[in-house]
């Protein structure tokens, strides 16, 4: 269904290599942190993560599969094993991945198996993507937490991050370069920060 609904948008709009970061007029701290996460859509979770105080960059991609560089029409079919995946680069003096992993339980259902709303397949599944032993403990412990917060089993993978492959530029800072031109945008992800209050 998104597939669709971006081919269509795509005849409307102009594709877009950059990269956008979420704003900032700070400089950059001299230490910095990534979290990637997977919660469906990756441009829904881009969109939840932008304005969050202490989030320096976000790239959406894919992550979790076996194949190289994949692209984004080779993900879609669900064969390469890729999550869509977002990676969070962030100051840790302003933010902890602790709460990164609140919010991230809090943007999607992750009792649902290879779905998120009308989105099917493995690629949206629900995934938390660890760099090291102790962020995976963390979340691990983060996911027990949350479990208490809904009446069915979390099955959100938790596992090592391999690679991770950025999206095709047009993919980037999505929401904020599309909302009003794809009807995903306006009809998902903006109801999606209005119950979060991230609407902006």
């Amino acid at each position: 269904m998104r597939y669709l609904l971006l081919l269509s948008a795509l005849l409307f709009s102009t594709f877009s290599s950059s990269m956008t970061a979420a704003p900032t007029s700070s400089p950059l701290p001299t230490k910095t942190a990534t979290a990637t996460f997977g919660g469906g859509c990756f441009w829904c979770v881009d969109a939840v993560y932008q304005y969050v105080p202490g989030v320096i960059k976000i790239t959406s991609g894919y992550a979790g599969g076996a194949m190289p560089n994949p692209t984004y029409a080779q993900v879609c079919t669900g064969r390469t094993g890729h999550a869509e995946v977002v990676q969070i680069t962030f100051d840790p003096s302003k933010v902890t991945y602790d709460q990164l992993l609140d919010l991230f339980w809090r943007a999607h259902d992750p009792t649902t198996l290879n779905r998120q709303g009308a989105d099917h397949g493995t690629q949206y599944r629900s995934i938390i993507l660890t760099s090291t032993p102790e962020e995976a403990a963390e979340a691990e412990a983060s996911k027990k937490k949350a479990q208490a917060q809904f009446p069915d089993p979390i099955v959100t993978e938790i596992v090592p991050l391999t690679t991770f492959y950025p999206a095709e530029g047009y993919h980037q800072d999505y929401y904020r370069n599309n909302k009003d031109k794809n009807p995903y945008c306006q009809v998902v992800i903006a109801p999606k920060l209005k119950k979060l209050g991230l609407d902006k």
